[in-house]
């Protein structure tokens, strides 16, 4: 019989959207949180209805039970990171900052989803705003892909040097670090990550896989907070979450009927 007093283990709370198909969003994020050990925790902030070819309907549900879901988390789990994905609108960002206003010292890792890997998009226009003066100041790690960084920013990315200047820019938001993915700037045959805060930058290059994946900024994200949750610094986190992708796309699979892989998310455990 499992004794009360026991300590709790660590838990994250991901605040995203579920995806129909298994790859992505919330459900992404929970198989994540179970290869890195800690207690996966959701609350639902969209419904999407997808799979490996698109998203074809969104569905916000109410928000006084968007809120609900988030105060069970923190009424009951030791919440040591929370991991915050697709947000459709500006009523959704403003009621998870307020639910996070409340728990300061927790760090939040902030994928800004705004537009799906099938072009669809994720984010009302009004959000964009919400999202870049409530959530981004309270990120602990803001991961960017560069159509994202793009859009927060107002201007182009189209090399090497617009990514490093892109990351100054984004730090100068309010967030506490910065992580850019690179996967969507050709520079050769190499993917370049780029990160940056007050005390640590670094870029990250691994070899380009030529893999279709569906959930990898999820993933990433998810696997932050994880390693957050467990004590790591942010440069730190973002380091292994980066390693954990790349191991988890050299596992993936094609469960659809499209070319988009699925990633391997508890393969890199046994690795």
């Amino acid at each position: 019989m499992t004794d009360p007093s026991a300590p709790r283990p660590p838990s994250v709370l991901t605040i995203a959207g579920s995806d129909s198909g298994g790859g992505a969003g919330i459900q992404a994020d929970l198989k994540t949180f179970a290869a890195h050990g800690v207690h996966g925790l959701s609350a639902i902030a969209a419904l999407t209805a997808q799979h490996t070819r698109g998203v074809t309907a969104v569905h916000a549900p109410p928000i006084q039970f968007l809120r609900a879901q988030i105060d069970a988390c923190f009424d009951d789990f030791d919440v040591r990171a929370v991991k915050i994905g697709m947000l459709a609108t500006a009523e959704i960002v403003d009621a998870v900052a307020d639910a996070l206003a409340l728990c300061p010292d927790v760090p939040v890792v902030l994928d800004p989803v705004m537009i799906a890997t099938s072009g669809a998009k994720l984010l009302d226009d009004d959000a964009l705003g919400a999202l870049r003066t409530r959530l981004i100041p309270r990120a602990r790690v803001l991961t960017p892909n560069l159509p994202e960084a793009e859009l927060l920013l107002g201007r182009r990315i189209a090399a090497g040097p617009d990514a490093e200047a892109a990351l100054a820019a984004l730090r100068a938001l309010g967030a506490h670090g910065v992580l850019l993915k690179g996967g969507h700037l050709d520079e050769g045959d190499e993917v370049v990550d780029r990160y940056a805060d007050a005390g640590a930058a670094f870029a990250h290059r691994a070899p380009r896989l030529e893999i279709d994946g569906h959930g990898t900024g999820c993933t990433l994200s998810s696997a932050i907070a994880a390693r957050l949750a467990l004590g790591d610094d942010a440069a730190t986190a973002c380091r292994a979450g980066i390693n954990y992708v790349h191991r988890a796309m050299r596992d993936a699979y094609r469960p659809g009927r499209s070319a988009v892989s699925v990633l391997g998310h508890l393969g890199p455990l046994a690795s």
